[in-house]
């Protein structure tokens, strides 16, 4: 990186959205050099973090996350609020590459002062996020930014993860797929915060209303989340801007219970360390890729897993006892 630690902090300090979005490139990067500068970075900005309000948004294809977070956004920013928006785009399994798309297509909120959009691509890692999803939101955070919008790349079985670094988990839906219920799957109903049917209008106003009762019933069915907080199913059109106000406000007040039950602090808490196990999986991963003298061991056993000369867990803990039977030698 041409730019030192401090510069990179000042910038994000002063709002400064170049150096915001270099600081995250530098987190996203592989490269060695690049890791240690960007550990530096996220230990000196940590004092200026965790002032946002985090807000996870998923939904079917064709929900209008998009367009759902750039007129909330600007809702938000008339409000007298910053917004950061972090859209995660799906890679592509052959070359890993994508689109990135999203802040052409929030082309009004992009042009907002007070708004920051960074696209990023998931690289493969599941759960509707990038693996530095939850360092990007701190760099957000010490930029100055009250909500964090995370755009997840599509609803399904692995998207509760994005729930397990926000504060509040928005569920875009849509009616006219048939069976309304089908397709959402429990682990989302169970983790989902506030329901927003979207694209109602007038004509499709009563099957809205009918596919409202139907999620409220089967939410009937599934232990609440959060204590004394019954999730609300809210209709409207972003496209339009009905309904968004409905959304500010119960976002509003499901942070503010949370706040008051301690379980805002309790739960940023348990994220925190739910993080410290995943990078202390990639770090030993990485670790064991170093060492030379367990390269060939390593090929070895991901040969067999890839052959299926046994089963891939069987092999993994083969490696791993070999790794560390070595260390204590």
């Amino acid at each position: 990186m041409k730019f030192s630690t401090e510069e990179l902090i000042q910038g994000i300090r002063s709002g400064n959205k170049r150096l915001t979005a270099k600081a995250i490139t530098l987190v996203e990067s592989k490269k060695a050099e690049h890791r240690e500068q960007a550990e530096e970075l996220l230990k000196k900005i940590m004092p200026f973090t965790g002032n946002s309000i985090r807000v996870g948004v998923t939904g079917v294809p064709g929900a209008g996350k998009s367009t759902f977070i750039e007129n909330f956004g600007r809702l938000a920013i008339s409000n007298g609020k910053k917004v950061a928006v972090l859209a995660i785009d799906p890679s592509s399994a052959v070359n890993k590459g994508s689109i990135l798309g999203d802040k052409t297509r929030m082309e009004e909120l992009a042009k907002e002062e007070n708004a920051f959009i960074r696209p990023s691509p998931s690289s493969g890692f599941l759960g509707g996020v990038a693996n530095t999803t939850f360092e990007t939101m701190m760099i957000c955070e010490a930029a100055g930014y009250d909500y964090i919008l995370i755009e997840t790349v599509g609803v399904g079985q692995s998207e509760v993860l994005v729930a397990d670094i926000t504060d509040i988990f928005l569920f875009l839906k849509i009616i006219g797929g048939g069976d309304e219920l089908q397709g959402i799957k429990r682990g989302i109903m169970e983790m989902v915060d506030v329901i927003f049917i979207n694209k109602v209008d007038q004509d499709n106003l009563q099957k809205a209303k009918s596919t409202r009762l139907e999620l409220k019933r089967a939410l009937d069915f599934i232990p609440p989340k959060e204590k004394d907080w019954k999730v609300p199913v809210l209709l409207g059109s972003a496209l339009h801007n009905e309904g968004l106000g409905d959304v500010y406000d119960k976002i509003d007040e499901f942070i503010s219970l949370k706040k008051k039950t301690g379980r805002f602090e309790t739960v940023r808490t348990q994220q925190s360390e739910k993080r410290f196990d995943y990078w202390v999986q990639e770090y030993v991963l990485a670790m064991m890729k170093r060492d030379n003298s367990m390269e060939e061991a390593y090929v070895q056993h991901k040969k067999n897993a890839s052959a299926m000369v046994s089963n891939p867990s069987t092999e993994a803990k083969l490696f791993v006892e070999k790794f560390l039977s070595k260390d204590s030698d």
